[in-house]
């Protein structure tokens, strides 16, 4: 069978290269069509992937608009060709394929605040599966998973390091690191929003380069480094999990890799607009088993991140909290594959009873 799964951005990456990679073992051919955003390509390059790009994506605010009509054109003939039997999404993009091969769409998605992409996909999407923290309800083929995204590639049971040495490659030598992740905030549900200012940024760089060394993932790419005691990180984005299992605490104003520290056990601090009561429901429920920080004031997050840095116990207790939380969550990649597996024995429309009757998914 052929399976067409879209990765708009790195976490997409992330979210389908294992169920990509034993469809294919399996003798299932498989198709990635990508967005060229961020490190989204080096990925795919990197975990070896079948892709096509329909377009790519700048981090400016709006670069995605610009690009729509484009991206749009390119999936309409893509996908065609492709022929797919079943789809693996997230939004407007799948919901399009969907529609124009007449082809079942199942969107994983994790975010709220996307409503523009729920509304004009909804109509043309099969199924929508979200974590159990999830707080909007999409309607009669609304499902639930007890998991995020993130556990179809860092759950215990499936998450494998890609080096053994990240200490040495990182340069530091066993010594304690802090990464700090800032966002570009030029994704369309970024309008509005916004993280760090720069100011900000290098004021944490200095502070937290008292206790440990600094490496910087910066989207907007604004700092000058020869002014501050930080730097670039500088691997490959591929072992960006290896790092952040191993340092001392993660400071962001983006999401997704919140998210990825709370599941490495490392400690992390969340700090954008987006905190607040209206936040998103697994940023609430990470925060509530104490897996992270959601900080909206910048004092705050500076007090929190030197208590955090002057505890050296502080990862041991972190790690048995993540190791107790995703005891009873799923394996998110094997349930995707067991979708496609009872999809490919069962008639080629009937992806809703098949996720109706799942046993690791409820309405």
């Amino acid at each position: 069978m052929n399976y067409l799964f879209f990765t708009n951005t790195p976490a997409h990456v992330h979210l389908y290269k294992n169920t990509i990679r034993s469809l294919e073992e399996t003798q299932h051919s498989t198709l990635a069509l990508a967005r060229d955003y961020g490190c989204t390509k080096e990925l795919l390059d990197y975990e070896d992937v079948e892709y096509e790009l329909y377009g790519g994506c700048g981090t400016a605010k709006f670069s995605l608009a610009r690009n729509l009509p484009t991206h749009f054109t390119n999936i309409f003939r893509k996908a065609r060709s492709y022929d797919p039997d079943l789809i693996f999404g997230m939004g407007a993009y799948s919901a399009f394929a969907g529609a124009v091969t007449r082809t079942p769409v199942v969107s994983i998605l994790d975010s709220e605040p996307t409503s523009l992409d729920h509304t004009v996909s909804k109509p043309f999407t099969n199924i929508f599966l979200t974590p159990h923290a999830f707080q909007k309800d999409l309607g009669n083929n609304h499902y639930y998973f007890r998991g995020f995204k993130e556990t179809a590639y860092l759950h215990p049971d499936i998450y494998e390091p890609g080096t053994e040495n990240i200490h040495d490659e990182l340069g530091v030598s066993g010594d304690p690191y802090v990464i700090l992740r800032f966002n570009a905030f030029g994704s369309h549900h970024d309008v509005a929003h916004a993280g760090f200012s720069r100011g900000q940024k290098e004021q944490l760089i200095d502070e937290l380069s008292q206790y440990a060394t600094v490496f910087v993932s910066d989207e907007s790419d604004i700092l000058d480094f020869s002014t501050v005691d930080g730097q670039k990180f500088h691997l490959h984005p591929a072992l960006m999990h290896d790092a952040l299992a191993n340092a001392s605490l993660l400071v962001a104003d983006t999401q997704t890799i919140v998210t990825e520290a709370a599941f490495l056990g490392t400690p992390a601090i969340r700090s954008n607009s987006f905190v607040g009561e209206s936040d998103m429901g697994n940023f609430k429920n990470l925060e509530e088993n104490s897996l992270i920080f959601n900080l909206a004031e910048f004092d705050n997050v500076l007090e929190q991140a030197r208590e955090i840095l002057e505890e050296p116990s502080i990862q041991n207790e972190w790690r048995s909290r993540r190791n107790e939380y995703l005891s009873d969550k799923v394996n998110l990649t094997e349930v995707i594959l067991d979708i496609t597996k009872r999809f490919a024995a069962a008639d080629r429309n009937g992806v809703e009873k098949i996720i109706r009757d799942h046993e690791d998914v409820v309405q």
